[in-house]
């Protein structure tokens, strides 16, 4: 079966209702019935107004609790995103790993968290600079594949090299292909999963990255944030 292309956008902590407007440039700047599926992650007060103007375009929460309901003070669980309209939730991001020290397991049980309220995760994984300098590259990302991801079911996995997140820095194609090599012959259900990359990903270089074959679309930070520029990505996958 083809695995067909995913646009990821995630909006991290940045986003206003004012922003909602992005969904409607997006419309004018995407020809209609382009063969890409596309998803906005906007921060956790937008996922509802989102969802309700995304026409067509699925939404995402950043990141979600391991339980469903409880006292759990500022958190939000699967099941209130799905509640709100999300289709999907972002868990294991980088900021997510450093800022609030999560470990693995906790992003496992929140992918399965997710796929229980009927959302589908995109667990991310992905190597410290110094992890790549040391050539542990593999053994990290394989690692935080083994104990992160549900092991089954519906779930993408997010390939995003830590040292090239929000630094302008960009992963050679090279280190990409195999990367997301690796990843598809470790991961369960390999040949049909889809494996996104995200790492500085912009117009100007998204087209020889989404040309690779273990690539299956982005995650996008920055980029995504400016309607043009998230256009511009998508059109280079379609």
């Amino acid at each position: 079966m083809a695995r067909r292309m995913l646009i990821a956008g995630n909006w991290k902590m940045n986003g206003l209702r004012q922003s909602l407007g992005f969904f409607e440039e997006i419309r004018t700047l995407v020809e209609p019935g382009y063969a890409v599926d596309v998803l906005v992650a906007p921060p956790a007060t937008l996922v509802q107004a989102a969802a309700q103007a995304s026409n067509g375009i699925f939404i995402a929460g950043q990141d979600c609790h391991v339980a469903e309901s409880g006292a759990h003070t500022g958190d939000i669980s699967a099941a209130m995103l799905k509640d709100a309209g999300a289709t999907h939730v972002i868990v294991g991001h980088s900021e997510r790993r450093s800022d609030h020290g999560e470990r693995s397991e906790t992003v496992r049980q929140k992918a399965e968290a997710a796929q229980s309220a009927g959302l589908v995760p995109i667990i991310c994984v992905g190597e410290q600079e110094e992890d790549r300098r040391a050539g542990r590259h593999t053994d990290v990302v394989g690692e935080q594949l083994d104990a992160s991801n549900p092991g089954n079911g519906d779930f993408i996995i997010a390939y995003e090299p830590v040292w090239a997140i929000g630094t302008g820095l960009t992963a050679s194609v090279r280190d990409i292909a195999a990367m997301h090599e690796f990843i598809r012959g470790r991961v369960a259900g390999g040949a049909s999963r889809q494996i996104l990359y995200g790492g500085s990903v912009k117009p100007d270089n998204a087209a020889e990255i989404l040309d690779l074959d273990d690539v299956d679309g982005a995650l996008v930070g920055g980029a995504s944030l400016k309607a043009s520029d998230f256009a511009a990505i998508i059109s280079a996958a379609s």
